[in-house]
Parts: C-alpha cells; structure tokens; sequence
C-alpha cells in the first residue's frame, strides 16, 4: 500500500479517487499527504536532523552529507520526497502559496502571483546534484 492509498483509505475514497478532485474538495488532506516525506524525515533523523517544517530545517537538509547518493534505487524517492518537503515548508510559511494538483496528480507550489514552482523536480535536482539548493529555491520563492 502506498502513501496515496494510505491518504484515500483515511479519507473515505476509493482507489478511483484523483488526486486532483481530492485537492479541491479536501485541501487540508492533501497537503497532510504531500507533507508525510517519510524516507526524507527518517534519513535526516539518522543524520541527527528533525525537520520541524521550516526555512531553517531547508538550510540544514542543504548542509547533509548525501549519502544516498550512493544508492540509486533510494535516490529518486528521497528526491521526490525533498520536493514535497520542499513544499511543504512553502505552503506553510510563505503567504498565499498553495498545492495545485496537476491533471494526472503532478504536485506544484503556486504562489500569490500564479508563479507554479515544480518542487518535485528541485527535489530530485538537489538530491542527484545538490543544486539548486533546497533553501535557495526557498528564498526565491518567499521573495516572489
């Protein structure tokens, strides 16, 4: 069972539930599953790091040795997972940002000025490459 099956079963839909729809009527739920980032959470916890969903926790993910680099069936998860984390902490501090669920479930970050910020994809950038940083693309957004 995935995370979106988790989130639909808590939520009373069935597995012919769209994300997409779900964002609409339930914004609240789904930004609690986009913010789940277990893999991320469980990896900067080994490294001593609680992510509390702030700019700071941004700036020290961008400080983590990246060890899973060195695994490359784990790197595409954690990326994606630093992208929604990314988000998250979007969402939750910058004013007017919101999750806007792509037709086909694809998440991104719109802020008050309609500017979409694909934070899935800066996710796996910075996971793969470490660039851009995950607190950069942060900033630029707040200043937006």
């Amino acid at each position: 069972m995935n995370i979106l099956d988790n989130w639909r079963k808590r939520h009373g839909g069935g597995q012919s539930t769209p994300l997409a729809s779900a964002a609409g009527s339930d914004p609240e739920g789904v930004a609690e599953l986009l913010s789940e980032c277990a893999l991320l959470r469980v990896r900067a916890g080994q490294d001593g790091l609680q992510l509390d969903d702030s700019p700071a926790s941004l700036e020290a993910l961008d400080q983590l040795p990246p060890r899973w680099r060195d695994d490359p069936e784990e790197l595409p998860w954690l990326g994606n997972d630093a992208g929604l984390y990314l988000g998250t902490v979007i969402v939750r501090t910058v004013p007017g940002a919101a999750w806007h669920i792509w037709p086909g479930g694809h998440p991104v970050v719109r802020l008050v000025s309609g500017r979409e910020i694909r934070v899935v994809e800066a996710g796996l950038d910075w996971a793969v490459t470490g660039a851009p940083e995950l607190s950069q693309v942060y900033a630029e957004a707040a200043e937006a």
